[in-house]
């Protein structure tokens, strides 16, 4: 590494730190309400928001951990995060997103767990779902760990110190800025992010360009064989047609359940707009998406895994590809966009958890007993206890992950949106108020998920040193929506017209 790669990363770091602070003084509305922090001056156009959601689709799991995951198991890897996953997002999205924007607007709802809760007349559906959002932690931890990786590297400092200074700065200035603030921070990640991404899908250019008769494939498998099969059996996520395809199909749908992302729709000022917004969002996130092909570029450089004589985790196979590939300011400007990548997912996962738990979980329970506490305030003191969660569950995550940090969050967060899906999807698309439906469907979801993942039942799971989440969450969801649509067609209620 060059020897002024630390100082000028810190330098170019604060500059872009002291921007994102800007923008979230200049952004910043006072929040006299839940629902202004939560949603904001709803006075965006479709661009900026399309830029939002992309940045928030595609995270540091997008440029930081899955590549990392092709670079260790190669095309069936690729397959599954790099188009199965994808293309079922972009098909919840445009399903999805208008029909939730269309009874979300109409009863003014702040999270999935609000939006539930109205819609079914539930205030149990509405307490368990801001209970289960918790999950979502999990995501925030992904993220800090990405973050930290990339930072340590760059920075060559100790990650734990990295971790504290990333989630105290971030937090603080989510805690005084909301929506309003996130959408324009976002907007600016991931501007960053689209010009990085170029230049990581460039990196690999000669890789591509067949020399001496050998192309890319060539090249891995001549590494292992392993990295060009459709299917690794080799691999504990991506060994048959059901991982690599299946699973991740099912999940790509449900994952557009999660509540900082459906709720973007609700930014949206005019009906109009919607069109156009998902149109920006899904060209920009098929740039996003193709950055993982840079796990092929890393493996390549790195054939052995070795990086200053240490074998890789495989969570630092992408930073210590970017410090080792590019010339010193390319190699800045990377790592900021990677930076960028986790702080526009990690921005709005702050902004939704702390808000659940407010709106659909403290305030429900305390009542009346509140006894002149707002609900900002209640919300000041969950980010404070969820930052401090975060800080302990990431530096767990980086002294000894399960592989990685990837099959942690995706344990907590697929079973988060497996017990999403079918309370949302009957909510959209039926009129029924049967409130049995999702209730029982969600049960079943988190019991099945969590069942399977650590009972390890199913031959998938038994015995496996790295268990899948995607398996668990896949049948998570089959089995909840069998299960909901038995009761829609077996016990009947009176279904009652909603706005739609």
């Amino acid at each position: 590494m060059n020897e002024h790669y630390p100082l000028l990363t810190l330098i170019s770091l604060m500059l872009f730190m002291g921007i994102l602070f800007y923008l979230v003084l200049k952004s910043r509305i006072k929040n006299e309400s839940i629902e202004t922090y939560a949603l904001g001056s709803k006075s965006f156009s479709s661009f900026s928001v399309a830029l939002s959601l992309a940045a928030s689709l595609t995270s540091a799991a997008t440029f930081i951990i899955n590549p990392g995951f092709i670079a260790l198991y190669g095309l069936s890897a690729y397959l599954a995060f790099g188009v199965v996953m994808p293309l079922s997002i972009f098909v919840a999205l445009v399903v999805l997103m208008k029909r939730f924007r269309q009874y979300g607007i109409n009863v003014k709802s702040l999270t999935i767990a609000d939006w539930v809760g109205k819609r079914y007349g539930s205030t149990f559906l509405k307490i368990f779902f801001g209970l289960l959002s918790t999950l979502l932690i999990t995501f925030i931890v992904l993220i800090c760990v990405g973050i930290t990786k990339v930072l340590s590297k760059a920075l060559n400092a100790d990650e734990l110190t990295i971790l504290i200074v990333l989630v105290v700065v971030v937090f603080s200035y989510m805690l005084a800025g909301g929506t309003n603030s996130m959408v324009y921070t976002n907007s600016l990640q991931a501007v960053m992010m689209i010009v990085v991404a170029i230049i990581l899908l460039g990196s690999g250019v000669e890789y591509l360009i067949s020399s001496g008769g050998e192309g890319i494939f060539e090249r891995l498998a001549a590494i292992d064989p392993n990295l060009t099969t459709t299917f690794n059996s080799k691999s504990p996520l991506f060994r048959d047609f059901f991982e690599v395809v299946v699973c991740n199909a099912i999940v790509g749908i449900a994952i557009v359940c999660q509540p900082h992302i459906l709720t973007k729709s609700l930014l949206i000022k005019k009906n109009e707009q919607v069109n156009k917004f998902l149109t920006y969002s899904i060209l920009i996130l098929i740039v996003f998406f193709s950055v993982v092909i840079t796990g092929f570029y890393a493996r390549l450089n790195f054939p052995d895994l070795i990086y200053s004589g240490e074998l890789l985790k495989m969570d630092g196979i992408i930073p210590a590809y970017v410090v080792d590939r590019f010339p010193i300011y390319i190699g800045i400007l990377v790592i900021l966009g990677l930076i960028a990548a986790g702080l526009s997912t990690l921005e709005g996962l702050i902004q939704a958890i702390p808000t659940t738990l407010t709106n659909d979980l403290i305030i429900p329970i305390l009542g009346k007993y509140k006894k002149g506490i707002t609900a900002i305030q209640i919300n000041w003191a969950i980010t404070f206890f969820v930052a401090v969660a975060s800080i302990l569950l990431s530096y767990q995550q980086l002294v000894s992950p399960s592989l990685s940090v990837g099959i942690f969050a995706q344990n907590g967060v697929y079973a988060f949106f497996s017990a999403a899906f079918v309370p949302v999807f009957f909510g959209i698309f039926t009129k029924t108020t049967n409130v049995y439906v999702p209730i029982v469907a969600s049960l079943v979801a988190v019991l099945t998920h969590f069942g399977i993942y650590y009972l390890e039942l199913t031959p998938y799971m038994d015995g496996a040193t790295v268990k899948n989440p995607a398996i668990a969450s896949a049948f998570a969801i089959l089995a909840s929506t069998a299960a909901g649509t038995l009761i829609y067609y077996t016990k009947p209620m009176k279904s009652e017209a909603y706005a739609t």
